[in-house]
């Protein structure tokens, strides 16, 4: 059993009279309590994030309050743990503060100071329990952004709605074309999300037979078919307790659609040839790169099954939509390439950042990623820059017009790769572009460029 979130006290003593007359204390303050007569077992019931507190007497028979403050503080050394101790237990509660407990009540003591206690504890808990939380999203917006590289509106605007979504339990649909990163964003909704130590299982639809899709998918017992000599787990059942994640949905034929339309609305799953139906706690990441309403307008995807995955779309933006980017997440990957193959690191010359730019990445981050691991081998930079139909070059957000237009969007995208850089004032950021510092501000500001958006240092103050 594990104790509600909605307990903002627990409360432990073995003497059923004094248990009552400080639950009945408690309770008129308005405070959720759980009376229990013993410690014994109640670690393993708190989660370590719960946001109450612990009042325990320290004689009890079994367990006493010590040592059930060290299994407390094994779990969780922030949580506020408040002892009751006898006139005699005076030099017994003072080792326990030192030991890290919040405060002791020598008996007897008066509803005030027992209240007054508990309730600057909880204030305590929520400032505690605020701050991990802060922690916690910090450290998985500098995850994400180690990720999903990049400083431009699209993917600034995907990254604040993975975060969003990967709080929730909702199934999520990933619209992207090929080479978009489809995979890398289901990942990253996954680690962010409450299921990250559960398995994460991911099947790509279209690499799949239509044969054998059933039984990977939904598993099979034995005899189901010919050839079935023992029982399956399909991946649906594999990845119980965590996410899986279904690619290329819209290969799957209608029936399969059925079964899966099934799963999502009743969370079981049951084997091919088998009547058991397995209840599942997963989530769905399906991802497509076709447009799927349109698929199901032509009588290939099953609306129903569309409405009902489109609850939480989330579209991946090609990286011709990304132009700003471009350079910076090529000198990323080629960064990481020289440095798995041991080589020097090669810095881009204008001719290449031309070329890059100019380019339309029909194959999106993973062509780009192929053509950093190629320069970062030493081989020549050559792009085919035949762009196919669908797919218009435009690498710069918003480059179209004459030459004075694409000049004005090539300094942007320069200028924004040189601020992803670490810099750590103005100045620097000036040397490192070889123009003025006034230059400079006037360009940022044309541009809707901020210093201290992209850099990792902060401004000096004669900058």
């Amino acid at each position: 059993m594990t104790i509600d979130n909605q307990i903002e006290v627990v409360l432990i003593d073995d003497d059923p009279h004094l248990r009552q007359a400080l639950s009945q204390t408690l309770d008129l303050a308005g405070l959720k309590i759980l009376p229990l007569g013993e410690a014994n077992g109640l670690a393993g019931q708190l989660p370590r994030d719960w946001p109450g507190v612990v009042v325990s007497d320290i004689r009890m028979p079994g367990m006493d309050g010590l040592e059930l403050l060290g299994q407390l503080h094994a779990q969780d050394p922030e949580l506020p743990v408040l002892l009751i101790t006898g006139h005699g237990d005076v030099p017994l509660a003072v080792q326990a503060m030192r030991a890290g407990a919040y405060d002791f009540l020598e008996k007897p003591f008066a509803s005030d100071h027992l209240l007054d206690s508990v309730r600057r504890a909880l204030a305590l808990r929520r400032l505690v329990l605020d701050n991990r939380s802060l922690r916690l999203a910090l450290s998985d917006r500098h995850e994400l952004s180690a990720r999903l590289v990049g400083q431009s509106s699209p993917m600034l605007r995907l990254r604040e709605q993975i975060g969003a979504l990967a709080a929730t339990r909702a199934d999520v649909l990933i619209l992207g074309e090929t080479g978009a990163g489809k995979e890398v964003v289901a990942r990253a909704l996954h680690d962010l999300s409450s299921r990250r130590n559960g398995p994460f299982v991911a099947i790509n639809a279209g690499a799949l037979a239509e044969s054998v899709v059933e039984s990977e998918l939904f598993g099979h017992e034995p005899g189901a078919f010919t050839g079935a000599q023992k029982r399956r787990i399909g991946k649906f059942e594999f990845a119980n307790g965590g996410t899986l994640f279904l690619d290329e949905i819209e290969s799957m034929s209608l029936d399969v659609q059925v079964k899966l339309l099934r799963l999502l609305q009743e969370r079981v799953v049951e084997r091919l040839g088998g009547n058991q139906q397995i209840p599942l706690d997963i989530r769905i990441i399906a991802a497509t790169k076709e447009d799927l309403r349109q698929a199901a307008d032509q009588g290939r995807f099953r609306a129903d099954l569309y409405y009902r995955l489109n609850v939480a779309p989330l579209r991946i933006p090609p990286l011709r939509e990304r132009g700003e980017d471009v350079l910076v997440l090529f000198q990323h990957f080629a960064d990481e390439a020289s440095a798995r193959h041991g080589l020097p690191r090669h810095e881009l010359l204008p001719a290449h950042r031309a070329l890059l730019l100019r380019h339309g990445w029909p194959g999106n981050v993973r062509e780009l990623q192929n053509a950093a691991e190629r320069f970062a081998l030493g081989l020549e930079l050559a792009l085919d820059n035949n762009t196919p139909e669908g797919h218009p070059g435009a690498p710069v957000e918003g480059v179209s017009g004459g030459l004075s237009e694409q000049v004005e969007n090539f300094e942007k995208t320069l200028i924004a790769a040189e601020l992803a850089r670490p810099h750590s004032s103005v100045r620097s950021l000036a040397e490192a572009l070889g123009v003025p510092r006034k230059t400079l501000h006037d360009k940022l500001r044309k541009h809707g460029l901020a210093f201290g958006d992209h850099s990792q240092g902060q401004a000096d103050d004669a900058d």
